[in-house]
């Protein structure tokens, strides 16, 4: 067998185990030292100024949105082709997602689409870096500088990525973060953090993020309970010292998968566009899915698909009456993944391969 994923730890048990012990000893577990310490050295990990840790991914993108006073009334274009949080988050805070179809080759949303999408109601534009690849930034920025917009990215697939150079987060106002057990950076339960260059506006999502409170028991505006705990912070804290090594093993082990799929195969792989791709997933395209996956699954290679739906045709979206987006329907109809992370030898990217060889 060839699993899609190992989530136990496994080089980083006796990190993740001493984080946890120091945290019990401590008798702190929410708000407390190891949160302060893992804000600081995540920013640093991210090139940002400031970090916000938070309940889940999905709450980062929506503090991030609120920190920013976007809400009612306001629309916020984003990609069709993500997990479905990141359009909800926009609903979250009564915004409507707008959706502009993806770019076929980078599976990113397309830069063209994105211009097409904004109306005089247009408050921000939430580009997805999806599967580890960065969103084109370097074309999107101008047409949120164009029309006044604020940009959030979605980095909660995207850790330590770059795009032509520049850390992804760095392009707009704040950018959201997922711990997410799956993520490069994976927590051992739910976990999110927002970036932002502004303190005021990171201090705002800190009050946010604690019931609006300005003081103890004085709440000032209206938020929410989403507090990244001590625990999961630790356990950050110790992943993280891993996470540029682990980066570096993803990218080789991508590398291998690149050479060893070419030519004549029932599969499309997906070009890498940067060299600040951090390869979350291994994505792959067939228009005879089913059969291929068939097929590894009967070899014992374990495989994904990201995402079967695209989120305009998520029946929770219906009320938004999203756009069509034809691209990220084919795709959606086509793609599945490889494994990939860090444990796995390098040997068994070569058995993946061969056996789609053999399809």
């Amino acid at each position: 067998m060839i699993p899609f994923l190992q989530l136990k730890p496994g080089e980083d048990g006796e990190a993740v185990r001493g984080a946890i012990e120091r945290v019990i000893s401590n008798g702190w577990f929410v708000l407390g030292p190891e949160l302060e310490h893992f804000e600081r050295e995540f920013a640093t990990a991210e090139r940002a100024p400031h970090a916000v840790g938070v309940g889940t991914g999905t709450d980062a993108i929506a503090l991030a949105l609120r920190a920013l006073g976007i809400g009612p009334g306001d629309e916020v274009i984003t990609s069709p082709l993500s997990a479905a949080y990141s359009a909800l988050a926009v609903m979250m805070v009564g915004a409507r997602p707008v959706f502009a179809d993806i770019d076929p080759d980078r599976l990113t949303v397309a830069p063209e689409a994105v211009a097409a999408a904004v109306t005089p109601r247009t408050a921000a534009i939430l580009p997805v870096h999806l599967y580890g690849q960065a969103a084109d930034m370097v074309a999107i920025a101008p047409i949120a500088s164009r029309h006044n917009l604020a940009i959030v990215e979605d980095c909660c697939q995207a850790h330590l990525a770059t795009c032509a150079g520049q850390p992804v987060g760095s392009f707009g106002a704040a950018a959201a973060y997922s711990f997410y057990p799956t993520k490069n950076l994976g927590a051992l339960g739910d976990g999110g953090a927002i970036t932002f260059s502004d303190v005021a506006l990171a201090e705002k999502a800190k009050r946010l993020r604690n019931g609006g409170q300005t003081n103890r028991y004085q709440h000032g505006e209206f938020g929410v309970n989403s507090r990244l705990d001590e625990l999961q912070a630790a356990i950050l804290r110790a992943r993280l010292t891993f996470l540029l090594r682990w980066t570096e093993i993803r990218r080789r082990l991508a590398r291998t998968y690149r050479e060893e799929l070419t030519g004549g195969l029932a599969v499309t792989v997906p070009a890498e566009h940067d060299e600040g791709h951090v390869y979350h997933l291994f994505p792959v395209l067939s228009p005879d899915r089913e059969a291929v996956r068939s097929k590894l699954g009967a070899a014992g290679i374990e495989t994904l698909i990201h995402y079967p739906v695209p989120i305009t045709r998520q029946p929770a979206l219906a009320t938004e009456a999203p756009a069509d987006c034809p691209v990220a329907d084919r795709v959606c109809g086509e793609v599945f993944s490889l494994p990939l992370y860090p444990a796995l030898p390098a040997e068994s990217v070569r058995q993946v391969a061969a056996a789609l060889r053999q399809s």
